[in-house]
């Protein structure tokens, strides 16, 4: 059944000639995603064959990040990584809105300036989203940096009659935009309707859909010159002019959550159209989550920071990775203790593989396990998967069946060829690298309970020892002392392979 962004009246797709921001066939044919415009599974346009631009909304920097923050970035890392597993050349932007009504919010609340929380919570914000391994983005814009794109921007709207001043800023006559409400699939009315709860009202505007490209100068705010006075840029002009100024016209793809189609990516396409600029070809969005069975939001009390999650339970950020991944991109996912825990264990079931696979001699890493082959069937079931709208949870179901069929293949025991569980092993290894998630051996496994991995290994090797004496009291007695330290030991054709419960 085909997925379409749910909106208050119905959505509606499109009708009649594809609007003059989207091509109509893909230069290069590589994954199909889903196109928010078209409501469409469609091939991915390349502007140049083998490239691939990318501009994904980032973070406004005021707080901690959220789980809803972690899922929209993940999204495109993971399409990020899979693309270039494929050897397409990616260009990935993801700005920072480093000034807004939150963070000045912030700042007159705490007695400081508005660069300095932003500067705070950006670097909060990275380092977060570097503990979930997510990849930096190739450029990294501030919008404070592009204040005279904005600018310039803006007087071409004026200029050609698409915006006006008033004595509370600049605003754009949406109206005069064709295909306003084509990518949330409402017509004007429809948009009118609401037009008080997520379009900012105003008296000084013709229309209430109108919205302001520059808000000008407030007591206690920042600002800048401009040619209607001194202000501050309209949050949807930030981004137009960091992804065309970066990326060029007509770039690739345009991503964010789906909570951003409705006025922030709109009101983006509006300003391009109304400017003449070809904008994104594809438009991408990732559904939101919830927790304990109820949509994230601070006034229910179930809003979970990604640092809540990971204080809350043993999760590591691979963990998280793969708990995420397990839901498709567009489907709403639920985040609970169940889950949790069943992500975790899933990401045992791949290190387990791994122990036993350095256990037996075949390597993780380095050019011995570069050397092993790879297992077509699993690699051709995992590409499928993926290009089929970034199937997340279908190529997930691939790794773990390779790592059922590299255990069976171990199983066989040291005097077997080896060979078909180091090329099984090399492909589980391939695929989860893929996705950001890896595999984790012996030496992957962090200290805790006060004992170095150079310890547990020399108690396993005194158990294995008491084993082969005979002394089962001993061995026993090692057994236990591990359980005790939250190690478990299992023994296998190869020798013993431990981890933690």
């Amino acid at each position: 059944m085909r997925h379409r962004t749910r909106q208050p009246g119905g959505a509606r797709p499109l009708t009649g000639p594809l609007p003059t921001d989207l091509t109509p066939d893909p230069i290069f044919p590589l994954i199909r995603l889903y196109d928010t415009l078209t409501m469409q599974v469609r091939p991915l346009a390349q502007r140049d064959p083998g490239k691939v631009s990318l501009y994904a909304c980032g973070p406004t920097v005021y707080d901690h990040p959220h789980l809803g923050h972690a899922r929209q970035a993940l999204t495109y890392d993971v399409l990020r990584r899979y693309l270039e597993w494929r050897g397409v050349e990616v260009h990935h932007v993801a700005n920072v809105t480093d000034i807004d009504d939150n963070i000045i919010n912030r700042a007159n609340k705490e007695g400081r300036t508005e660069p300095q929380v932003a500067a705070e919570w950006e670097a909060v914000y990275i380092e977060v989203m570097d503990e979930l391994g997510i990849l930096h983005p190739h450029d990294r814009p501030h919008a404070t940096e592009f204040i005279d794109e904005m600018v310039a921007f803006i007087a071409i709207l004026m200029d050609n009659g698409s915006a006006y001043a008033t004595e509370s800023g600049v605003y754009l006559r949406v109206r005069s935009v064709p295909g306003y409400g084509d990518l949330v699939h409402r017509s004007f009315d429809e948009l009118a309707e609401g037009s008080g709860a997520r379009v900012e009202v105003d008296e000084h505007k013709e229309d209430p859909l109108d919205f302001a490209l520059w808000k000008s100068a407030k007591p206690d705010e920042p600002t800048w010159p401009s040619p209607w006075g001194p202000g501050r840029p309209g949050w949807h002009i930030e981004c137009v002019a960091m992804s065309l100024g970066i990326l060029g016209d007509g770039f690739d793809l345009h991503g964010g959550g789906d909570d951003l189609v409705f006025p922030h990516h709109t009101n983006e396409r509006a300003e391009a159209i109304a400017a003449g600029r070809p904008f994104a070809q594809h438009w991408l969005h990732n559904a939101m989550l919830n927790v304990g069975g109820e949509k994230m939001a601070k006034s229910l009390g179930n809003f979970r920071t990604v640092r809540d999650l990971l204080d809350e339970h043993p999760l590591n950020a691979r963990a998280l990775r793969l708990l995420l991944l397990q839901t498709h991109y567009r489907k709403t996912m639920e985040v609970n203790a169940e889950v949790v825990n069943q992500a975790r264990a899933a990401v045992e079931r791949i290190d387990a593989m791994a122990r036993r696979a350095e256990a037996a001699g075949i390597p993780l890493d380095g050019p011995e396990r570069d050397g092993a082959g790879r297992d077509t069937a699993s690699l051709e079931a995992f590409q499928t998967a993926m290009d089929n709208d970034l199937g997340t949870p279908e190529a997930v179901a691939v790794i773990f069946d390779t790592v059922r069929r590299a255990n069976t293949a171990l199983d066989a025991g040291p005097g077997s060829d080896m060979g078909e569980a180091a090329r099984l092993v090399a492909t589980v290894a391939d695929l989860t690298g893929a996705l950001g998630i890896g595999v984790g051996g012996v030496r992957d496994v962090p200290e805790s309970d006060g004992i170095s991995v150079d310890g547990i290994e020399a108690l396993v090797a005194a158990r294995s020892d008491a084993r082969e004496s005979r002394d089962f009291a001993e061995a026993d007695r090692l057994r236990d002392e591990l359980a005790a330290l939250g190690v478990v030991v299992e023994d296998t054709p190869t020798g013993p392979v431990w981890h933690r419960r």
